[in-house]
């Protein structure tokens, strides 16, 4: 296998979009290794190829081991890596982004930056989510007490759909088990949906840590993004897992999760519903040519970098 320094890095225009991508792939018990612009998973079985750009998040089970020359290809394709503790509890993820542009995360700061404008967004989130409600001039406050009512009618109605009681909602940090079934399926696909929304985040270059309507976490962004289709995907998808059985809900919570999600486009759809939120148009998008480095003048003009403007009257 050739090494990492003979091969020149993928541009954007050379990878498949976030949105084409599988939503993501469970590995456990294996070892990750590299062989050209794929990756591996080596068990008792064999090996087994996997075409690293057309993954959206990888998701390493226990039991599972990843090589650096592994990490180099996801990172260099975009791809989130998220290792899922025991029951998929615990969480970690990281990446690259696709895009070369700024454009993105400056139009996220400009956004979180301004309280108006932050309000703006959250309100816009609340109505992707229940578009039935209109979220015009609600405060934060009323937004928590809405959304709040409305998962508890979610939750209801999964229930009812498919016969599976419900009492509330229960998250056991430290023993997954503890929850009863429904509840370790809601568990199990919000780390799913948390591990796709951060895959897609970074892929388009936005800031994990800049939320708008989740604050003070590295991954507030992510959680903002995730919580856009947990009514519609999420929680549907743990209910019908739960309605098979108490034995590998999480399991059958993932594989059901990654059917709606590919059935419904969701990747595609979330980075349409993205760029929407943060009014971004695309005219920062890196071109054809390579990447597109600028510096920035006083009066926000963005001229030529990679020369030395030291008498050049451009200030």
């Amino acid at each position: 296998m050739s090494t990492v320094s003979r091969r020149n890095t993928s541009s954007p225009r050379d990878l498949a979009r976030i949105g084409d991508r599988l939503s993501f792939v469970y590995l456990e018990r294996c070892t990750v290794h590299r062989d050209d612009n794929a990756i591996t998973a080596t068990d008792t079985d064999g090996v087994t190829h996997i075409p690293s750009a057309t993954i959206g998040t990888l998701l390493l089970g226990p039991g599972t081991r990843v090589t650096h020359q592994a990490m180099s290809v996801l990172g260099e394709c975009g791809a989130g890596v998220v290792w899922v503790g025991e029951q998929g509890v615990r969480f970690y993820a990281g990446g690259r982004a696709l895009t070369r542009s700024s454009g993105m995360v400056e139009a996220q700061a400009s956004a979180w930056a301004n309280r108006r404008t932050r309000l703006d967004v959250a309100r816009a989130m609340y109505r992707l989510r229940f578009p039935d409600e209109d979220p015009a001039g609600r405060t934060r406050q009323e937004l928590l007490q809405m959304e709040g009512r409305r998962l508890k009618e979610c939750y209801r109605r999964e229930s009812t759909r498919t016969g599976v009681p419900w009492r509330r909602r229960e998250y056991h940090r430290e023993d997954f088990s503890a929850g009863d079934a429904p509840n370790q399926g809601v568990t199990a696909a919000a780390q799913c949906m948390y591990g796709i929304a951060h895959a897609v985040v970074t892929a388009l270059g936005c800031s994990p840590g800049l939320g708008f309507v989740h604050s003070g976490h590295e991954r507030s962004f992510v959680l903002d993004i995730a919580d856009l289709y947990k009514t519609e995907v999420a929680i549907p998808a743990a209910f019908d897992a739960a309605a098979e059985g108490t034995e590998d809900v999480a399991t059958r919570t993932r594989r059901a999760l990654r059917d709606r999600i590919n059935q419904t486009g969701l990747l595609d759809r979330c980075v349409r519903d993205i760029k929407n939120l943060l009014s971004y148009d695309g005219t920062r998008d890196t071109s054809d040519a390579g990447d597109n480095v600028t510096l920035l003048t006083d009066g926000n003009r963005h001229i030529e970098s990679g020369r030395n403007h030291d008498e050049e009257p451009i200030w």
